[in-house]
Formats: structure tokens, sequence, C-alpha cells
């Protein structure tokens, strides 16, 4: 009786000390957040991914290196990756259709960081196709701010209304004809480049605006010079035209040689010369 009793206490303390362990290593798991921005790739040409995996460590974030990166793709998963010291991690991926293709990054398989994911938009363009881009700013009302940019306007984002006839005239022009780059200038405390990305495309998504690239740039006036020139060198040559709110992103524009148009129509002397003015969303394809 007594042999028995000491087995039985015996395999109940094991069952405990496996259950307590059990739980104290999924207590251990570190929080992750995992964050990633939309991308831009041509037809059968691969794309690279960035995703960014961080922790929090007293009270910084930091990199979590060693980790494993899936991409999903319609649910089923496309590319795999670890993540670097600095908590990056580069999935590559060749898309066989032109389009936008949403896609979902996530933590695989792990015993030191939780469940984290992160979605965002891969668009596939042809080099030939035709592409405008479009300053965010220009698409809202009383998109107002100080010097030479206009930074997007956080605090009251999902609030602020669309320029009347903005969506419906933009998506005439992406129908048939246009990609769009969506031009966002970020503000300094506004957020990541990530979170900055996630909620403009959630504003245009609410609005009803046709889905295009997100091209987030910090709040220099020269940054977005510098992207087209980038754009151009890659091979996207047909990025000819863009359609802004600011004088800085029109001059980007016309320092290249190339069309900006800007609406609505702009305080007196803050209009470029040789830029065309619309003084509503229904007067741009006139200027195009």
């Amino acid at each position: 009786m007594a042999q028995l009793f000491l087995r039985r206490a015996g395999l109940f303390t094991i069952l405990f000390l496996w259950t307590a362990t059990t739980i104290l290593s999924a207590a251990e798991k570190t929080a992750g957040t995992l964050t990633v921005h939309d991308s831009l790739t041509a037809l059968n040409q691969p794309a690279t991914i960035e995703a960014m995996l961080t922790g929090k460590s007293l009270l910084t974030e930091i990199g979590l290196g060693g980790e494993p990166i899936q991409l999903l793709v319609a649910g089923n998963v496309v590319a795999t990756a670890m993540t670097g010291g600095d908590g990056r991690a580069f999935l590559s991926y060749t898309p066989k259709a032109k389009g936008t293709v949403p896609f979902t990054v996530r933590v695989g398989d792990t015993p030191r960081v939780g469940v984290a994911e992160a979605g965002a938009n891969l668009a596939v363009w042809e080099h030939r196709s035709p592409i405008m881009a479009v300053e965010m700013v220009s698409l809202m009302e009383d998109a107002l701010g100080q010097g030479p940019t206009v930074t997007w306007p956080w605090k009251d984002a999902e609030g602020r209304r669309p320029m009347p006839d903005a969506a419906d005239e933009l998506g005439k022009l992406t129908q048939f004809y246009y990609n769009v780059l969506y031009v966002v200038t970020r503000d300094k405390a506004g957020g990541t480049y990530d979170q900055v990305n996630a909620q403009a495309r959630q504003w245009l998504k609410n609005q009803k605006f046709p889905v295009g690239h997100i091209l987030v740039l910090p709040s220099d006036p020269k940054a977005l010079g510098a992207k087209l020139d980038e754009m151009h060198a890659a091979g996207w040559k047909t990025l000819k035209i863009g359609v802004g709110r600011t004088k800085a992103f029109a001059e980007a524009f016309l320092q290249r040689r190339l069309e900006a148009v800007i609406v609505p129509e702009p305080a007196k002397g803050e209009v470029p010369r040789k830029a065309k003015v619309a003084k509503e969303w229904k007067e741009v394809r006139k200027k195009m």
C-alpha cells in the first residue's frame, strides 16, 4: 500500500513539474511586433519583401534576430527567411500576374517569440504602363501645413474628408490607363513608416479610392526628387506626371521635365512656373 502511494505521488510530481515547465515556457515567450510596408515590382520579376521583428527591452524597441519569418500569399506560405541581428528579414517572391497582391508576413514556429503577423500590398506593374503620382494631401479637404511640405495629419486622419469628386475622378484615371502611386510625407511625430503606410492604406480604402502603391517619404523637400530619380533608374520611366497640393511636390516633377498639376488652386505666388492648376478634381483630367 505504501509503495503504491509513493508511486502515485512520484507520478503526480512528474506531471506537476512537466505542466509547470510548459506553462513557464509559454509565459517566457517574447511579445514581438512584426511590421512590413508596401512593395513594388514588375511582372515576372522577383520582389524583395522586407519585414521587421522587434521586441521591448526596458524602455526601447530592439530587433529580434534568429527568428523564422513566413511570407503568405492567398493563405499559402510562398517564402521563408530568418531575421538578422537587427530584426530584419528579406523574403523573395516572384508574382506571375499583374495587379495588387495582398500578402501577410508572420512569425514561424519558434519557442522564443509569440504569435505576430502584419499585412501589406505588393504592386505588380508592367514597365510600359503609365504611372501617375498623387500627393496624398491633395485628396483631403483642408489638409494644411507649415513649410514647403504638408505632412500627413495623423491626429484627425480618420475623420478627414476627401476632396469632392477626388475618388471618382481618380477611379476613372486608373480604371483603364494609369497605375497610381500615392505619395505620403511622414510627420516625424506621426509614427513609424510602417504605421504611416498602414493608416494611409486604411483611409484610402475607407474613402473608396482605387488601390495603388503607397510611398512614404520623410519630411524633406528633396526626398521626392531623389525617389523619382531612383525609380527612373530602376526602369519606371513611364512615371511622367504628378498631381499634388504643394509647391515642393510640383517642383520635384518640373525640375525633371515632367508634368505637374496642382489641385486645388493654391494661394497666389505658390504656383511654380509651367505647373498646371486645377481648381477642383473634376478639372484634373483636362489638365493631363
